[in-house]
């Protein structure tokens, strides 16, 4: 439970359908050898862990590791957010789709509030000329979540996100994992725009408090959002490892819940 009374928002959670939930957090696991936290990716158990430290709001995605399951995830996640008002929803894309124009135009019209990419799921680098189509599409009208990083992949370097943010200044961007999961070393070198904002998702199990904190103030608190990266890590062990980092009250607060708010125009 969430006894310091903070309002919490989980900035990085994917959800399932039910009928797949188990098996997508297998597949998961199995991608990254981690042992996963929650056996089920479905949005109930996401509800009852975020329960436990008070979570008002979720940012929810899933991810089109091919072309054909764009249009069933987004229709997943829009109907997710209508039957819960405190997902927030991210649509996916994917770099080989033929209709990519249509469907931008399809998820915002459908009050859709971003869009999440994972270059390492679905294989395409960042700066790849594909990708930067979806950018030029949804600059200035969407933000896009891009997972970042991974010492095994080249697809999600940070560099690789300089240049997208060099080339579309208007493009806001959520650089999951700190910057890069694996790769903080790079980030912090190389993601300085004002336009790019940082979720803790995956990041503080791995890295001292001391480096977190570090990435964290480099960046500028003010660009921050806590995030889970559900059904990986567990709601209470993850605040608690961002508690731990030692900020003071003002900033626990813009990080855990103010930040995303503000970043969404989330007002209730």
């Amino acid at each position: 439970m969430n006894t310091l009374n903070y309002e919490v928002c989980d900035a990085h959670a994917h959800i399932f359908p039910e009928a797949i939930a188990q098996k997508a957090v297998t597949s998961i696991g199995d991608f990254y050898s981690l042992d996963m936290y929650y056996n089920s990716g479905s949005p109930a158990s996401l509800i009852e862990g975020g329960r436990k430290i008070g979570v008002t709001h979720y940012l929810v995605c899933s991810v089109a590791t091919v072309p054909h399951q764009v249009k069933s995830i987004n229709s997943f996640i829009l109907n997710e957010c209508k039957e819960h008002p405190e997902f927030v929803g991210l649509g996916t894309l994917h770099p080989d789709c033929d209709d990519t124009d249509e469907e931008i135009e399809k998820l915002i019209a459908s009050g859709i509030k971003g869009i999440k990419l994972h270059p390492d799921f679905q294989r395409f680098n960042i700066d790849d000329e594909r990708a930067m189509k979806i950018y030029e599409r949804i600059e200035g009208r969407l933000p896009v979540l891009i997972h970042m990083g991974d010492s095994r992949y080249d697809y999600s370097r940070p560099y690789r996100l300089e240049r997208v943010v060099n080339a579309f200044p208007k493009l806001k961007v959520i650089a999951a994992h700190l910057g890069g999961y694996e790769r903080w070393e790079e980030a912090i070198t190389c993601l300085y725009s004002e336009n790019v904002y940082f979720d803790t998702s995956s990041s503080l199990a791995f890295i001292t408090p001391e480096f977190a904190k570090e990435l964290i103030s480099t960046y500028g608190t003010d660009r921050i959002f806590f995030g889970t990266d559900f059904p990986m890590w567990d709601h209470v062990s993850e605040l608690e490892r961002f508690l731990a980092l030692g900020f003071d009250e003002e900033t626990n607060k813009k990080i855990l819940s103010g930040n995303f708010k503000r970043f969404f125009n989330i007002t209730d």
